[in-house]
């Protein structure tokens, strides 16, 4: 299918727990002869490969909105159409700035504020658009990838339709896990496995027929080997020892008063708040900063390392031999956790072909809309995960 000519527009929208990031792309052009497209930000003329990272800039403290001035730098992203991606998307790509609400969207027993989304989006793309000098042009496709969009996305799939038709004129619309932007991001639409760790963790594989998930469950049901679990492993060692128990750590119990207090304060610290998981994760840091003379600290990070290569060689596609990327701010961490990750890896997916991250989830969303703009196969869709919208 031939991509879609110059003035196409489409938006791409990522929404994590620091709040919500929104970039607007032109398409337009044929593929180049590799089948590979480009990306070139409109303030720079400068030019990436279809592997360039996310480039959108997040600038100062915002308004008292919540709203951010966007980057002229604008968001790299391009679509691989060769054999190595299947999911081709429109090959070149103007992008056209981002605009950043630092403050999360506020979320309620049904998940994410509807409301308030569509409010920030449809502000967003309008301030987007002016900026571009195409104010009042349509969006051919939008993506947004939001956290908890399989459990709790009913009411993102019952409003968001609807409001950006009426308001942006969105023709086709996905509404995706932030596991599977992440995983556009990622591969650009390749088949093979993504793992997104950060205060959690999810793995996420697909041969671009169906998709297999493993974990995302929350840091009180799984998130095995996230930063939350770190966090919270460090922090039972140090109540162990504060007690006076075997596997306790005198050098974590250390840490955890410097940082929080006397351990005896830690549940009245923890149980009440609604971040508690960032909260336990802010300990992971310290436990990796232990590592090198703490055994203790360091069988810690040998079983997050553990439950994250499981999670991948659950997922992994078939034949063991696909892509593996690994994002998010866990990675952070350095050596005290990836050299027995990479350890793990190499033992449960010896297979598997490590490749660098091409982006981030906000490149992803744009990719995913980009496919959606052209027609194009894409990734699968599968409810909950990715589902899509219009004609």
């Amino acid at each position: 299918m031939s991509p879609p000519p110059g003035g196409t527009w489409v938006l791409g929208a990522d929404s994590g727990g620091s709040g919500l990031r929104v970039a607007l792309a032109e398409l337009g052009g044929a593929a180049g002869a590799a089948g590979y497209g480009t990306a070139r930000t409109a303030a720079s003329g400068r030019v990436g490969d279809a592997a360039a990272r996310a480039a959108g800039a997040e600038l100062g403290p915002g308004t008292g909105t919540g709203a951010e001035a966007g980057s002229d730098a604008g968001t790299a992203v391009g679509a691989a159409a060769g054999s190595d991606a299947g999911a081709g998307a429109p090959a070149v790509v103007r992008a056209a700035g981002t605009r950043v609400f630092r403050s999360p969207v506020p979320t309620g027993a049904e998940g994410v504020d509807a409301d308030r989304m569509a409010e920030r989006l449809v502000r967003a793309a309008r301030e987007l658009l002016a900026g571009a000098g195409a104010a009042g042009q349509p969006l051919a496709a939008a993506a947004v990838g939001a956290a908890g969009m399989a459990g709790l996305g009913g009411e993102l799939r019952a409003v968001l339709p609807g409001a950006l038709r009426e308001a942006l004129g969105v023709r086709r619309l996905a509404l995706a896990s932030d596991a599977v932007t992440a995983h556009a991001g990622a591969l650009a639409g390749a088949p093979g496995t993504v793992v997104a760790a950060g205060t959690g963790l999810v793995a996420l594989g697909t041969d671009l027929v169906r998709w297999r998930r493993a974990d995302g469950w929350g840091h009180l049901l799984g998130d095995c080997g996230g930063g939350a679990w770190i966090g919270r492993a460090g922090l039972e060692a140090a109540l162990r020892a504060h007690d006076g128990r075997r596997g306790g750590s005198g050098v974590l119990l250390a840490r955890a008063e410097a940082l929080f207090g006397p351990v005896a304060g830690l549940p009245g610290l923890l149980y009440p708040r609604p971040d508690r998981a960032a909260v336990l994760a802010s300990f992971a840091p310290e436990v990796a900063a232990c590592a090198d003379g703490d055994p203790v600290a360091a069988d810690v990070l040998a079983r997050a390392a553990r439950h994250i290569a499981e999670a991948a060689a659950a997922v992994h596609p078939e034949g063991r031999g696909g892509a593996l990327a690994l994002t998010g701010g866990l990675l952070r961490l350095g050596d005290p956790l990836l050299v027995p990750l990479r350890e793990e890896l190499a033992r449960q997916l010896p297979g598997a072909r490590r490749v660098s991250a091409a982006g981030d989830p906000l490149s992803g969303a744009l990719h995913v809309a980009a496919s959606l703009a052209a027609g194009a196969p894409g990734l699968p869709r599968e409810p909950g995960l990715l589902d899509t919208y219009g004609d």
